[in-house]
């Protein structure tokens, strides 16, 4: 079946969560092996990175999984300001970065027009950068903005293609017909897109995950972000246990020979919930990883999580430990947009 999954990039339902339920060591090494087989045909032994900028940490979502909902009143909130932002891709620029991220919550101040001029200021700056966008739900006139502006990718995770399993993730004023009617529009608008969902994400089944990788191979986003849940203590899932690193890594490997071109992160979550976590995702075929580059009084008020691992790379003593990191399990960092293969 493993085999048949790196010839073919396919296979049906029943397979997938055989495969899922069923894991064995011996499983999980060929699997591992086979996907770091596949995107070294793909992408060599290179690794992106992407200069991580989290712009705001408020948020007028309330989604029951995450820190900087905006019904969690212990958060120290903060917002960066126009300039704060360009001189975060200013420093990043000068380290090597060739791709800024902007992440944040939904944050009703960052109108359009605040995002095409943040957009085009860094476009006109670093002409030879990539812009990656992670706003959450927009109207289609609003991504369509943003992408006139010169945004060249947009992130946001579906989270699980399970409607029933959605809504117990999410407030009612959320649906996952409205996520997935997003995503469709922004590849419409000829945004690299991606999507991705948490592992063991509270009330999730096997067969949640089934229909995530279903999902994902019909979808056909250029990147793909797979992290395990990790709960935020002031959070209605505050008490729950945090996502298997061991499945999560396993599922990495199959999205790898699902998508083979597929750009694969290997997240800040998965660092975050076990030492060494990055690095065991590359092996596991991810070859992606994403700095922060936001300034560091206000990364640890950025709490999607507890615990969250900081990859700073502001200076060029942290670029070169994550350099060494990698190089370590042969792999080297490289200065460059890193955009998805193309068939």
């Amino acid at each position: 079946m493993i085999h048949k999954l790196y010839e073919t990039g396919s296979l049906t339902a029943e397979e997938l969560l055989d495969l899922i339920i069923n894991r064995t060591p011996e499983r999980r090494e060929l699997l591992r092996e086979l996907a770091e087989k596949r995107r070294q045909e793909v992408y060599g032994r290179d690794v992106f990175i992407r200069g991580l900028i989290e712009f705001s940490n408020i948020c007028r979502q309330n989604c029951y999984y995450c820190g900087i909902r905006c019904g969690n009143t212990k958060v120290q909130r903060y917002r960066l300001t126009v300039d704060e932002i360009l001189s975060c891709c200013h420093s990043g620029y000068k380290l090597g970065f060739r791709t800024f991220v902007l992440q944040g919550g939904e944050d009703p101040h960052f109108t359009d027009d605040i995002f095409v001029e943040i957009i085009t200021k860094i476009k006109a700056f670093y002409p030879d950068c990539a812009v990656s966008l992670s706003l959450g739900e927009r109207s289609y006139e609003s991504f369509k903005r943003l992408r006139e502006a010169g945004a060249d990718r947009y992130l946001m995770r579906h989270e699980t293609a399970d409607a029933e399993h959605y809504s117990m993730l999410h407030p009612e004023n959320l649906s996952l017909a409205s996520r997935m009617e997003a995503l469709k529009n922004l590849k419409s608008l000829g945004y690299q897109t991606g999507c991705g969902f948490m592992v063991g994400s509270p009330f999730q089944k096997p067969e949640h995950i089934v229909k995530d990788l279903l999902f994902i191979k019909e979808f056909q986003p250029e990147m793909v972000g797979i992290g395990p849940f990790m709960p935020q203590k002031d959070t209605p899932f505050g008490d729950k246990p945090a996502g298997s690193v061991e499945l999560t890594l396993y599922l990495l490997s199959i999205t790898r020979l699902l998508l083979p071109n597929v750009l694969l992160p290997a997240t800040t979550a998965l660092g975050s919930a076990q030492q060494g976590g990055r690095e065991s995702g590359v092996l596991a075929g991810a070859n992606v990883v994403m700095p922060n580059l936001s300034p560091t009084d206000v990364r640890d008020k950025y709490t999607l999580y507890d615990n969250k691992l900081s990859i700073g790379a502001e200076s060029i003593e942290g670029l070169n430990a994550l350099r060494k990191s990698m190089r370590d399990i042969g792999y080297e960092v490289v200065t460059d947009r890193g955009d998805a293969a193309r068939e």
